[in-house]
């Protein structure tokens, strides 16, 4: 059953009909399967009620443009709203005292009593906008986790993913007594393995300075305490990342795609680490194209070892029946 924020999907006549079709289509999370979606129309998003995964979101905007012949119709048609999100305190919904001492861009700057009012007024709003340890809590951790998102060039729905699995194990309860950074940088890299993004503990622990093994237990924490199913990485997964580090050509990761499907079908994945048999399919790759690279030049590029590359080399080599000449 999909439910709506104000009630069922009939009751969202606001959102565009080409949008309100394309998201009443989602029954269920792709990632846990749950069919208790939520969605909102502010912005347009369904996110699973069970693991917080925003499975499709857009940005309405329903301000219908006009044209403008003067400065009063041009300034009737600034739009001051911004889209509602997870990834700001209180959704980004808040108050902004502009700090000019004027009402506008036209008008007068204010006298000296209307002055000491706006700023008695201005430091009030900054005093009053966060009221609690949670909520300083939260503040702190989701720019810690846009902080680090965006060091890693990741997209906005991870973003929002991580945010929504915070919040949640933050009204659960589960942060007292452990270290905010550490469980909103699991959260963050709980959403690139829902995402199926080949960002390793290693990426992540570095982009937010956070210890890898600290990290691994926070996340092993998440996901036993909120119940997260995480899907496997799969070698497929780590053929961009590969191909970007190694700026390769894109014959050759045509060619790395190919040798992993095959290696799928053979069964030479099961057992194996998804970024060796990657790295080792690149190796054969580039190989096959003429185009010379070490195996320790791939095994950095890949963060693995060379013997891991090697192993995986001659078993794909051996079983697929390439022949190579060195």
């Amino acid at each position: 059953m999909v439910e709506g924020s104000k009630g069922d999907n009939e009751e969202l006549p606001e959102i565009d009909p080409i949008l309100k079709e394309k998201i009443t289509e989602i029954k269920k999370c792709p990632k846990c399967f749950s069919t208790k979606l939520i969605i909102s129309s502010e912005p347009a998003e369904a996110v699973c009620m069970e693991c917080e995964f925003v499975v499709n979101q857009e940005t309405i905007d329903r301000i219908v443009e006009k044209k403008a012949f003067d400065e009063k119709q041009k300034s009737n048609k600034v739009k001051v709203e911004a889209p509602l999100t997870f990834t700001i305190h209180k959704k980004g919904a808040a108050t902004v005292i502009d700090w000019h001492n004027r009402g506008d861009r036209q008008s007068k700057s204010f006298s000296t009593g209307q002055k000491a009012q706006v700023y008695y007024l201005r430091n009030w709003k900054r005093r009053v906008r966060i009221t609690g340890s949670t909520e300083r809590n939260l503040t702190y951790a989701l720019s810690e986790i846009t902080k680090t998102a965006n060091k890693l060039h990741l997209p906005k729905n991870i973003l929002e993913t991580a945010s929504g699995i915070y919040q949640k194990a933050l009204e659960e309860h589960l942060i007292n007594g452990r270290s905010i950074r550490e469980i909103a940088t699991a959260s963050l890299y709980i959403a690139c393995r829902q995402s199926g993004l080949s960002k390793t503990l290693d990426d992540i622990a570095h982009a937010s300075d956070v210890d890898k093994k600290e990290l691994g237990k926070a996340y092993r924490f998440l996901i036993k305490k909120l119940d997260y199913v995480i899907s496997p990485l799969q070698p497929d997964q780590c053929i961009a990342k590969f191909s970007n580090k190694a700026a390769v050509q894109e014959k050759v990761e045509d060619i790395v795609q190919k040798i992993l499907t095959s290696a799928k079908d053979s069964k030479l994945t099961v057992g194996r680490s998804p970024t060796g048999i990657a790295a080792a399919a690149g190796y054969i790759a580039l190989v096959l194209v003429n185009e010379r690279k070490t195996q320790k030049e791939i095994a950095d590029i890949a963060q693995t070892t060379e013997i891991t590359i090697r192993n995986r080399y001659r078993e794909l080599v051996s079983r697929l029946m390439f022949e190579i000449s060195l």
